[in-house]
């Protein structure tokens, strides 16, 4: 009998996946490069506007963890589903902010609706990738991500002269709708539910699952993920990731203005730049850390590639914060950002395997410890400017928060799974389920 070839149903879920990501960072993006007409329009000092920029910081990281808990006991078909038609309605929404109030309730109420989203992502990875190719799958899935969000600034200066900032809102929240419909009527939780994944493509996905405890609200559950230290060097290491990148979808145009003269082409260039070469280092990143850990192990797969590509990141945000020229500084920025997403890989990968499960909840938290970063940074930046007259503090905060990063890297093991299950000395091969 000729062997039946698995089907690559797992892959057109990477597809979806890949889109979620584009039309989030689409979403997220466009308010950075609005900032100035947004500002304008309803008379916002920096501050205000830094305080509108963390109100969706603030309402992602409070929302993140009971997301995604509610994703790993309900499935991600429904819950990916009404994040995204929330935060596209919110996205609507926001073009009708007629003062600083209005726009910090809908921007705290647009992050409220997006929490969850990408931990919902990795939940479903979860499911539907086996592990030797999660590492590649999540640096895949983060191209789409700042592919989006590296095109949005050059799309919205095309669309300025012809749209008022308010009708580009309405006009990137129109998409949400569309990827909401089709997921929720092909995508299912688990590919056992497909009725196009055939046995063998589910032979392949789950034959190195694993399965460790129920999820549970009791106070254990949450104790027990708050009080393992594998978990508080992931929450550190990724703490500076989504600090200097939201510096990147909120200030970075203001700092480029400010800094240079740049005119409005070069600038949505620069202001975009650190995304666009994020997408060859997310696919290298990826490819780098499951590489690494086929031939190395895990450990060095994942943590060792971490560590090295921070190194590259805290050196060059210090270089760029001493740079006197405004264009090598904005070079330095994207390198650092690139070697920042470079890590993504290999950290969504880790949540994974510590949370098993349970990757839903375990990479929220990991997210939401960078959610914090994303609610600091626009406000560090914002009062640095207003208090000590400088663009240069941040970058060099943001260089040493990468260097301990490093140290975080190398005592994280993401072999260790952060709930335990069943009799301890059992032998973890006898615990693995499919």
């Amino acid at each position: 009998m000729t062997p039946v070839c698995p089907t690559h149903v797992r892959y057109k879920v990477v597809a979806m996946a890949v889109l979620l990501a584009m039309v989030t960072y689409l979403d997220r993006v466009c308010i950075s490069k609005l900032a100035p007409d947004i500002m304008r329009d309803l008379g916002l000092t920096k501050v205000q506007m830094g305080w509108v920029f963390s109100a969706f910081a603030l309402a992602y990281a409070v929302f993140e963890i009971p997301t995604a808990w509610w994703a790993d006991r309900q499935g991600t078909r429904r819950v990916l589903t009404r994040i995204v038609v929330w935060w596209s309605s919110f996205t609507i929404a926001t073009a009708g902010a007629f003062n600083y109030a209005s726009l910090l309730v809908l921007r705290f109420l647009f992050g409220m609706g997006e929490a969850g989203a990408w931990p919902g992502v990795a939940r479903t990875f979860s499911r539907w990738i086996p592990r030797r190719e999660r590492g590649t799958i999540q640096g895949i899935f983060f191209i789409g991500a700042h592919l989006a969000g590296g095109v949005t600034p050059l799309l919205v200066v095309a669309l300025l002269p012809y749209l008022h900032w308010r009708m580009i809102f309405v006009l990137f929240g129109m998409i949400g709708f569309v990827w909401a419909l089709v997921w929720y009527r092909w995508f299912r939780d688990d590919p056992s539910e497909h009725a196009e994944v055939n046995a063998a493509e589910l032979e392949l996905i789950v034959s190195d699952r694993r399965s460790d405890g129920t999820h549970t609200a009791g106070w254990a559950y949450w104790k027990q993920l708050l009080c393992s230290p594998n978990m508080w060097a992931l929450f550190v290491m990724y703490f500076p990731n989504s600090f200097s990148f939201y510096f990147c979808i909120t200030w970075l145009p203001t700092y480029l203005q400010e800094k240079g003269s740049f005119d409005a082409t070069m600038l949505g260039f620069l202001a975009g730049l650190p995304l666009l070469v994020s997408i060859a280092s997310d696919l290298f990143g990826g490819v780098t850390t499951d590489w690494v850990a086929a031939r190395f192990g895990l450990r060095m797969g994942r943590c060792g590639v971490g560590a090295a590509a921070y190194l590259v990141a805290g050196a060059a945000l210090i270089v760029a914060a001493a740079a006197a020229s405004p264009m090598l500084s904005a070079m330095m920025i994207a390198l650092a950002t690139a070697a920042s997403m470079f890590t993504l890989g290999a950290s969504w990968s880790t949540a994974i395997e510590m949370g098993r499960n349970h990757a839903g909840v375990v990479s929220a938290a990991m997210n939401t410890s960078g959610q914090i970063g994303s609610l600091l940074c626009p406000l560090i930046v914002a009062y640095s400017v207003e208090w000590f007259k400088s663009w240069d503090l941040p970058l060099y905060l943001m260089g040493g928060l990468f260097l301990l990063g490093v140290i975080c890297w190398g005592l994280i093991d993401p072999q260790k799974p952060v709930f335990e299950s069943g009799d301890p000395h059992v032998p973890e091969h006898h615990k693995e389920v499919t």
